[in-house]
């Protein structure tokens, strides 16, 4: 015969064994669903720029071409060199957006026409991501001038410094009459 003990006993265990048999498979999908989360919420690759298909950049021969036809066919460029309206670029970049991060570069194009004075295409030169240089950025700051004060000092130095003007009698500078014979009241002349 058993005893309450030995029932309790035996059922805990029958319980424990149940839900380890039941949560395997529940633990399994959740840590499957668990990791494919990881990459179904990242962010999709995203283009930025012009575009330019090698295809139609072929249509454009040097010396034929004009800016017209690379216009209707590779559209307005990105940006046209600061001091050469002859120069045209196309920028193309392929990114992702990164957690609490800059997004990263996965592709970069660049496409340069060159054009003469008359409008003539001369050259085309591609470029990408291998030939960027890296640009370092100064951490220089511009001087300002006046005094090095904290904002603490700025905000409670001129307490105590303020002077009220001198109210009624005579004398430079203090009342309304704003000149040497005195303040309200005071003699004309």
């Amino acid at each position: 015969m058993r005893g309450p003990h030995t029932l309790l006993t035996e059922s805990v265990r029958l319980l424990m064994a149940a839900l380890f048999w039941f949560s395997r498979p529940v633990l399994g999908v959740s840590l499957a669903l668990l990791l494919a989360g990881c990459s179904v919420f990242e962010a999709p690759p995203q283009f930025r720029g012009n575009r330019v298909d090698l295809d139609l950049l072929k249509e454009l021969k040097p010396g034929t071409s004009t800016r017209a036809d690379a216009t209707n066919i590779l559209g307005s460029p990105t940006t046209k060199a600061s001091f050469d309206d002859n120069t045209w670029i196309y920028i193309g970049q392929v990114t992702q957006q990164r957690i609490a991060r800059a997004p990263a570069v996965l592709r970069q194009n660049v496409v340069v026409l060159t054009f003469n004075d008359q409008g003539v295409l001369q050259g085309i030169r591609r470029f990408n991501q291998d030939d960027a240089v890296p640009v370092s950025m100064v951490a220089r700051a511009t001087p300002s001038p006046g005094s090095e004060a904290s904002i603490l000092q700025q905000l409670f130095g001129n307490i105590g410094r303020y002077t009220a003007p001198a109210l009624g009698g005579g004398g430079t500078g203090g009342g309304t009459g704003g000149g040497t014979g005195g303040g309200i009241g005071g003699p004309r002349g």
